[in-house]
């Protein structure tokens, strides 16, 4: 099965040596997703504003590979502090409806970036 890569500059640019997400078929694998703000490649300040701007770029690479957040069907969200779990909770609800995709929560002692928080997805599409 073929491979295509999804880019777009309405997410950040990646950082290192890899692509912000791979299609094969009808799967996208999106990497994962910190704070940055696209336009500055900037981290945005406070946990809530870079929870926020995590699922805009997601929702970004989604949408570049012809999708949505709503093909979603499973999330993992890295966490500095797990006590920012019930606000991720709070900002997810924002951007995605029932059925919620699989989702893992993990703690983390860091981020690149001095993130606070990142997130990747696996869509399907179809």
């Amino acid at each position: 099965m073929s491979r295509s890569i999804v880019s777009t500059p309405n997410a950040p640019a990646a950082i290192g040596t890899y692509s912000q997400a791979v299609r094969t078929g009808s799967t996208v694998y999106c990497s994962g997703q910190i704070g940055l703000d696209p336009a500055t490649m900037q981290m945005v300040e406070g946990f809530e504003a870079q929870t926020v701007r995590v699922f805009e770029n997601l929702k970004a690479v989604a949408e570049a590979a012809g999708g949505s957040l709503a093909d979603a069907t499973r999330l993992t969200i890295y966490l500095t502090d797990l006590a920012n779990f019930a606000k991720v909770n709070e900002v997810m609800a924002r951007y995605f409806a029932e059925p919620y995709p699989a989702r893992a929560a993990v703690g983390v002692k860091e981020l690149p970036k001095g993130a606070l928080v990142e997130a990747d997805a696996i869509l399907v599409l179809g």
